[in-house]
Order: structure tokens, then sequence, then C-alpha cells
């Protein structure tokens, strides 16, 4: 049993908002169970908005049952692995819950993700069934056979669109040939509508919120890197149980958020699914992202809930019509991956009468610990404050043990309910990251007088870039891939917009060369496009240790130096 940290070394607890306690009495039911609640309370309520297509709680509910009794029909049983490589569609979220409700374990797949990428999650997961895009089925009918894959169910966009939408999508997919022909065999590739048809019903019983995974997150795309987090069911509902107290003004209406945030990535999945479903929220998913078709979807459908990314809001601001639309709609963004530069903050105000509340999550914490207060006091370039039954401290660098007082730089450990399990098949990086239930989070951070928390940097070299984690090793194994290069490595450069770019810098073979175009183009073969480098420098050496480990801080260290001087900004290469 862990004993929790007085309330004198808690000094946010005086700054939470009246409504919220410091304390929270949880339900630890399956997941599932939000969505079961939400169908109770709000029946009719609108649950999804995509185009055309509309669909209430009672029949979304309803189901995905049937998407659960399908599953277990074609062998899906408690506890396997199933994988969902979707874009943010009403099929990503009738699968979610579906695959949940039959005791299986959802892995979310992204949709960008390239060949070494897929195969490394795949393998890694053990997972044997697939629901995937028809768009992306190309990608995985290379690997086939090289997969654990057993049944592949393949869904398209019109099967979540209503007359006449559903028909002109398809005629015209069918005059452009945009959609890949897929071997349907009625055995191992069946369309994804094999588990939505019938009047089937199934719920699993026999799940145990806190012992039980509910979903397999992955944290970055190669071996040697990607680590599959292990949340339990009780992890992720505490994490929304928990952002349900600090947005203690919410769901006395049904609210509406828009899903631009990827349903693949864990914010998304927290914050614009499980927390949207248990408020009785109707969700908008957004399958890609285009400025436009947000302003224009904002406009007319009149969202109320936001949750984004710095590098989506200023995108947002920076289109030359924006004032052309009516934002006001939106009563508050929750905003994370990276700090929000104050003047954005206060012309995204000014348009949308909105608060931008930024907080602080990882995938190993399902993934908020801190959050900025709703009506109280905000502080400008900080995560805010730790969640109810969250205890965080600042420790030492070198032993990680020694607690630092206010003001002091060290790395940030978390620990709490939402705190995952361990990572997946990996006793000596969960014994590194998890030590006596505290979770080393691998920022370095301080935290000041009145418990309000600030991330500086981050001990390990994760490049966040327009909301994406980006882990350099990656890109550096792919580089040195090429026969031309002789070192690389990839280090995150400061960016107005997108928070981090990645930079390359290159140390060619002797005798040869190659141009900038070159080497992004190799990466961009090998990579998903975010994490592609957007600008390389060639050099004839690198900065490294006595043990000729380069130095990634040191290049770090460099452009932020030459950024200060007044250096002139270098051209990004999309």
């Amino acid at each position: 049993m862990t004993t929790k940290i007085p309330d004198s070394e808690r000094p946010w607890l005086a700054h939470y908002d009246p409504e919220v306690p410091g304390s929270l009495t949880y339900e630890h039911a399956p997941l599932f169970h939000l969505l079961d609640q939400a169908a109770e309370k709000w029946p009719s309520r609108k649950a999804i908005h995509f185009q055309n297509f509309r669909l209430s709680y009672a029949k979304l509910k309803k189901l995905t049952e049937t998407v659960a009794a399908n599953l277990r029909a074609q062998g899906v049983r408690p506890g396997d692995r199933v994988a969902v490589m979707l874009p943010n569609t009403p099929q990503a979220i009738i699968t979610y819950w579906g695959i949940l409700r039959a005791g299986a374990v959802v892995v979310m797949t992204n949709p960008l993700y390239m060949e070494t990428e897929i195969l490394h999650q795949f393998n890694d997961s053990g997972a044997r069934t697939l629901i995937i895009l028809d768009l992306l089925w190309p990608k995985v009918a290379k690997l086939q056979d090289q997969l654990p894959i057993e049944k592949y169910f393949v869904t398209n966009i019109a099967d979540c669109l209503s007359f006449p939408l559903n028909l002109l999508y398809r005629l015209k997919a069918r005059r452009e040939k945009s959609i890949p022909s897929v071997p349907f065999d009625g055995k191992t590739v069946l369309p994804w509508t094999e588990l939505t048809k019938g009047s089937g019903s199934f719920t699993y019983q026999g799940v145990d919120p806190q012992r039980d995974m509910a979903v397999l997150q992955y944290t970055g795309g190669t071996t040697g890197v990607s680590k599959g987090c292990m949340l339990s069911h009780s992890n992720l509902s505490a994490n929304v149980q928990q952002c349900r107290a600090l947005l203690h003004t919410l769901g006395g209406q049904q609210e509406t958020f828009i899903g631009i945030l990827p349903y693949f990535h864990i914010y998304g999945l927290t914050v614009c699914m499980n927390l949207a479903t248990m408020l009785g929220a109707a969700q908008v998913p957004f399958p890609r992202y285009s400025p436009k078709d947000v302003l224009k979807a904002i406009d007319k459908i009149r969202p109320t809930i936001f949750p984004g990314a710095p590098a989506l809001y200023i995108s947002l601001l920076q289109q030359k019509d924006v004032g052309d639309y009516d934002l006001k709609s939106i009563k508050y963004c929750v905003s994370g991956s990276a700090p929000m530069p104050v003047e954005y903050i206060e012309q995204f105000k000014a348009m949308t009468g909105a608060e931008i509340l930024e907080g602080f999550g990882l995938t190993e914490a399902s993934p908020v610990t801190h959050l900025n207060p709703l009506s109280g006091k905000r502080k400008a370039g900080s995560i805010g404050l730790p969640f109810p039954d969250t205890e965080a401290w600042i420790v030492d660098m070198e032993v990680g043990s020694v607690a630092l007082p206010p003001g002091k730089i060290g790395e940030l450990v978390v620990r709490g309910p939402q705190v995952m399990m361990g990572y997946f098949n990996r006793p000596d990086a969960t014994a590194d990251t998890l030590r006596n239930g505290r979770l080393y989070t691998g920022d370095i951070a301080t935290m000041d007088e009145e418990g309000y928390f600030y991330i500086v940097d981050r001990k390990k070299d994760l490049i966040i870039s327009a909301g994406y984690n980006i882990y350099p090793r990656e890109i550096d194994e792919v580089l040195h891939t090429h026969p031309k290069i002789k070192e690389a490595v990839a280090v995150g450069i400061s960016h107005g917009t997108r928070g981090e770019v990645v930079k390359a810098f290159v140390v060619m073979e002797e005798g040869e060369t190659m141009g900038k175009s070159e080497v992004i183009a190799f990466c961009r073969n090998k990579l998903a496009n975010y994490k592609v480098p957007r600008l390389v420098e060639f050099r004839t050496s690198l900065p490294k240790t006595m043990v000729g480990k380069v130095l990634r801080r040191a290049l770090r260290a460099e452009e932020e130096q030459r950024i200060k001087d007044g250096g002139q900004a270098e051209t990004l290469e999309d």
C-alpha cells in the first residue's frame, strides 16, 4: 500500500477551483460502462455527427453490442489484441467500443505508419485481428506473410455515410479509381459491415477493471523504441473521471466535441472519445485535418469543446479568411503537447471567446496528469496543477529519489490511478520507468510555490511536432541505412507554429555527395510523413562524448543560440 504525501507537500490543492475535490471516489467498472451510462441517461442524444450520418447513444450502444457478438463469432476472445488502423471516422468509434465490449484489447494503430512501423507494432502486440480502411489496404497487403493477423475487416468511408452521400462517394471513387481493390474472400479478408450485420448482442461480463488491459497503446514507431503501454479499464476510466472533475461546468447540457485530434493517439482517445462519451456529448470526427473544413464545421455545427494542440489553433488563426467564420460557439479548448505562445492564446480567445486550458500528459498515464484550472488562476507557459489523487514531485536527475523544493529543476515524477500497469512484455523497461508506483516521466520540469508545474526540457530526446511524438532514434536508424551517409542524427528545432520540426545533421561517406532534397526523399519512403526531417545540414563531423556518443543536446543548443542571435530562419522542405 502506498502512502499519500501530506497536504503540506501538495501546494496545488489550495489553487483548485472550489468545486474540485482533492480526492475522488472512483467507479471501477469496465470502460464500456461509460457508453452504457450515456445510453441510459441520454438515449436520444446525438453521439456521432459525421457528414450526413447521425447516430444516437441508444443506437450506438446497440451497434457495439452487435459488433461484439460478431467479433466473438469470428473467433475473438477476451484478452485478444485487436488492431484498429483507421482515421477519425464513425467506424473507429463503433469498433473501439465493440472490441472493449467483447472483452478484447484495442491496439490503436497510426494510419500513417510505414512498413517497418506496422511490422513492429503488430508483431510486438500479437494482434490476430485488424480493422482497417480500404485506402490503407496496400500498406498491409504486401506484409501479410510477415504479420500475425489472421482476419482483416476492411471498411470504406461510405460505410458510415447516409443516402445519397454513400452512393455518390462510391460512384466518385469508382470513376476516379481512387479506392484500391481489396481481395475479399469471405474467410480471411472480410468487409467491416460483417461486424455490424444481424441482431446479435454480446457483452463480456468477466472484465476485472483493475487488472485487465483495455488498450495497448504504443509510444513510438520502430524496434528498440516503440513500447506498448498496458492501460487497464480502470486507468482509462479514472483519467476521464479526473478530467470530468476538473471540467466541472460541463455536462449540464449536451456538448459537442470536435474530433480533430487522432483517436489513434492517447490524447485524442481519452479526451475526444472517452470523455465525450462520459458527458453524453456529440462527437464530430475529422478523418483528416483541413483548416477550411474545420472552420466551416465550427461555423455550421457549432461545437462547444475543441481539444487540440497549439499547432492546430495557430494554423486556424493563420487562415486569411478566418474572420469570415463564426467561431463563438467554442467554450473551451483543452490544449496539450507543447506550450502555446501567449500572443496566440489571446488572439484565439478574442476570436472565439473560448478559454484555452493548457495541460500535460503522456501515454504511460492514460494520458493526462496536469491541467490549468477551469475558472481559477491560469499561468501562461504552465502545464497547470496535478489532477486529483495525482501526486507529483520534482526529483534529482542523478538518483531520482531526492524530492527538490519549489523553483528547482529536476525530473517530473507522478503517481496516480491513471498510471499504466507497465510496458507489454518489457519487464526491464517497466522496472526502469515505474519505481515504487511512481512514473518517471523523463521530462525536466520545475514547480513554483503555488504548485503550478512547468516543463523545462525533455530528459529523453523526444521531439514534439504539430502534436505528434517523434523519437529521433527512429530517424537516425533510417538515415544510417543510406549507403552514402556515414553518420547522422536527428534533432528537434523550435518552430513558431509546429512547436518543433525535425532537423537532420548528416556526415557523408568520403567522396560521396547528396542534396538536402535527396535526404528528405529517402526518409519519406521509410517514415510516416510527420517524422520526415524538414531541415538538413551537412557537416564534416558531429560533436561526441569521450565514448563516441553523439551529443544531440549540443546540436540543439547550437541551433537555439543561432536563433537567439538573430540567425536567418531556415526554409522548411515540405
